[in-house]
């Protein structure tokens, strides 16, 4: 099936180099024994190709392994494949890639969401038990509802970057994907807690148990609605989640309706603050330090041209060309200055609220899987799509989308935030549902 789904870009396993054995108390010692992974072509792998679903990096072979794909060999895990994504993960439905688009497994003429649509897809089509994506403004959490799945965002640091091809380093974090709540919690205890070679992660959230949290036990818990995310999603979406809160209410939560006065002002803030890290980012690829190098005549500055036209698609210069700008002489604090303060604020914002609520709730994606072809031309449209999920990354907060039902028998998520490392809350919220 992944053939026709285009599911990943690289098929090549890695097998787990443990045995499966237990210790002396009776727990596994590898939790993952048995399990098979995708894993988003953006996460290093080593001797095998990682090209970010860009013809820039169409022959790039890492000579390392990320941390978190060495976390799921030594837990018995096998690595099936690299998962197709959008170019550099900018996207939101996976047909930037320059390997073609990630069909929906539930609906093969419709979009699997992105960046992170041929992990979700993966999982969604049985190529693989679950997944690693990256969510830097819902690059997980887009695709798992699209897809039907199960898809966490960590908070900023409980997950190791090492080993990550970045866009945006604030607002990134690798994630797990799964069919339901109780796997994806049992594959996030196995990559989460501190790793030396990232100093962005935590002691915090590395011991806990997030499989055993995923109870389904919601009594007495007060869910936040976020009314401003509610009133600009599609009739039909914001249908399907209203009847999934009714169902936690009558699993004995309570709900309570949250505004966010900053809302309206995050995902402007969150393209200025993203374009701006890719720009940065995405320098290093000029086609002598790494990428395509075109062996053209003439000078530097022709070279070097030539080499990201070659190398890069549409959206993908797009995001360069406006991030360069907004850092630009005159304009850094009219526009990046600007967006980081809209950024605290957000973070206030969504304190305030879950100060009122255990986790706040909202639908993942305000609108229904588009078919594939629909949104490509128009930038707009695209990045609209991920109003609902841009402001958790702002804050570098947890979230997960768990499957809500369907209209018109595409999938709908509902999107569960958390405050910074409270996964055990949206897991234990999530797990009533899926």
């Amino acid at each position: 099936m992944s053939a026709d789904l285009n599911v990943f870009i690289t098929k090549e396993r890695i097998e787990s180099h443990t045995d499966e054995t237990t210790d002396r108390s009776g727990e596994d010692e590898n939790p993952l024994a048995g399990m098979t992974v995708a894993v988003k072509d953006n996460i290093s792998t080593k001797n095998i190709r990682t090209t970010c679903g860009s013809a820039m990096l169409e022959s790039y072979v890492p000579p390392y392994d990320a941390t978190v794909v060495r976390r799921l060999t030594d837990a018995g895990a096998t690595i099936v494949g690299k998962a197709n994504m959008d170019e550099f993960g900018m996207g939101g439905t996976t047909e930037t890639s320059a390997f073609g688009p990630t069909e929906n497994p539930r609906a093969p003429e419709r979009v699997a969401g992105g960046s992170s649509g041929g992990s979700a897809a993966a999982v969604a089509a049985g190529e693989a038990d679950l997944a690693l994506g990256t969510d830097t403004g819902g690059s997980i959490r887009n695709p798992a509802a699209f897809c039907g799945v199960v898809g966490i965002k960590p908070t900023y640091g409980l997950v190791s970057r090492y080993g990550l091809i970045a866009y945006a380093n604030s607002l990134e974090q690798i994630g797990p994907i799964a069919s339901t709540v109780e796997e994806c919690a049992s594959l996030l205890d196995v990559i989460a807690g501190p790793d030396e070679h990232d100093a962005t992660t935590h002691e915090e959230g590395a011991n806990t148990d997030y499989a055993a949290a995923a109870d389904g036990n919601v009594e007495g818990m007060t869910i936040g609605i976020l009314s401003d995310l509610v009133e600009g999603a599609d009739e039909q979406v914001v249908s399907v989640f209203e009847d999934a809160v009714a169902d936690l209410e009558a699993q004995g939560a309570e709900t309570v309706e949250v505004e966010l006065d900053s809302i309206e002002h995050a995902l402007a803030a969150y393209y200025v603050i993203a374009m701006s890290e890719a720009s940065s980012n995405l320098a290093r690829f000029d086609g002598v330090r790494y990428g395509t190098s075109g062996g053209y005549d003439g000078n530097w500055n022709e070279t070097f041209a030539k080499a990201r036209e070659d190398g890069f698609g549409e959206e993908v210069k797009r995001r360069i060309l406006l991030g360069t700008y907004a850092l630009s002489a005159g304009y850094h604090d009219k526009y990046y200055k600007k967006a980081q303060d809209a950024r605290a604020w957000v973070k206030q914002d969504f304190d305030s609220a879950l100060s009122r609520a255990d986790v706040l709730a909202s639908p993942t994606m305000p609108v229904l899987p588009p078919k594939i072809g629909e949104s490509l031309d128009d930038p707009l449209q695209l990045y609209f799509i991920d109003a609902n999920t841009v402001p958790v990354n702002l804050a570098n907060l947890p979230a997960i989308s768990v499957p809500a039902g369907e209209a018109d028998g595409l999938p709908v998520g509902l999107q569960l935030i958390g405050p910074a490392f409270g996964e055990e809350q949206i897991i234990r919220a999530g797990s009533a549902l899926a």
